[in-house]
């Protein structure tokens, strides 16, 4: 069973929800490499230096400082940063209620699972039970680690996830990408559609999915490990390329779609000047010569029929 990372309470109206926090995500996974020595494979250690005095420092000479403006720093004391802190209050306060599709997924920053502490289980359901009946989600501040943070609570299966938020300045706007000004084509927005829902899906299957990378890695490390050698594989490099997007998309498409292309290929049957023009042999560039003649027999025909 994890182990609870803090404790809390959620503040809803007049009622008091004792919970315990636990985090959603797992970083053990991640595969991380320490810097050795190359010569005798010890572990490297950080020293803190100090370019003035050009000598290496103890941590008890360190203190803390902000930059007010270029090279110049106003310095704090210890006490003075703790005044700065917000006071953790480990309370949870719920502000407002919201539509969960109000909230886009930019502003989703670290989830937290909420579980019931001591005597909380039923108000815990019941919030649960309340936020999956309304389809809301509950706008909450909270208040740890010396930090104010904006976070919702919504609802997962029968439990609660805390999901803390990006504040609105820390999430850049999109208005400062350039996006160009193309008009999107009636004709490659149905194609576009069409592919969309080939590949559509109603439920979403995190489990069918494994970071393949990271798969990878390991086996390689593993290899490293039992004594082999291991060489990288030469990747071509992709090159940017000028398309043609409505090819693209019914390449995309394959049998699903009309084939449009086939029927121009098999029109032009009435002469077959047109079809050699773009064939650079010097007996086929006479064959349009050839053809005007023949052009005017048949149209000196009738003529001579009509008298």
């Amino acid at each position: 069973m994890p182990r609870a990372i803090a404790t809390g309470q959620i503040a809803f109206g007049l009622v008091s929800i004792p919970v315990k926090l636990f985090s959603a995500a797992e970083s053990s996974e991640r595969i991380n490499f320490n810097m050795l020595h190359k010569e005798c494979g010890s572990r490297i250690q950080q020293q803190l230096f100090c370019p003035t005095d050009e000598r290496t420092i103890d941590r008890t000479e360190v203190v803390k400082g902000y930059e007010f403006s270029k090279g110049q720093y106003v310095l704090f004391s210890d006490e003075e940063l703790k005044a700065l802190e917000e006071k953790s209050t480990q309370q949870i306060d719920i502000t407002e209620f919201v539509k969960s599709d109000l909230i886009d997924p930019i502003y989703f920053a670290k989830p937290y699972y909420l579980g019931p502490d001591k005597n909380g289980s039923r108000a815990y359901s019941l919030l649960a039970a309340a936020l999956k009946e309304t389809g809301r989600w509950a706008v909450a501040k909270y208040a740890a680690r010396g930090k104010g943070y904006l976070v919702v609570i919504r609802p997962l299966g029968d439990g609660l996830v805390m999901q803390q938020l990006f504040y609105p300045n820390e999430v850049r706007s999109i208005d400062e990408i350039d996006l160009g000004d193309t008009t999107v084509k009636d004709n490659e927005l149905k194609m576009a559609v069409q592919l969309a829902e080939m590949s559509a899906s109603d439920e979403f299957h995190p489990e069918n999915y494994r970071d393949e990378v990271q798969d990878r890695i390991k086996g390689l490390i593993q290899k490293k490990v039992e004594g082999e050698e291991i060489t990288a594989a030469l990747a071509e490099e992709p090159q940017a390329q000028v398309i043609d997007l409505m090819e693209a998309l019914r390449r995309s498409l394959g049998g699903a779609s009309p084939k449009p292309v086939a029927a121009p290929k098999a029109a032009p049957m009435r002469a077959s000047a047109p079809a050699k023009m773009p064939i650079k042999s010097k007996q086929e560039r006479k064959a349009p010569k050839r053809a005007p003649a023949a052009s005017a027999k048949r149209v000196a025909a009738p003529k001579a029929r009509a008298r």
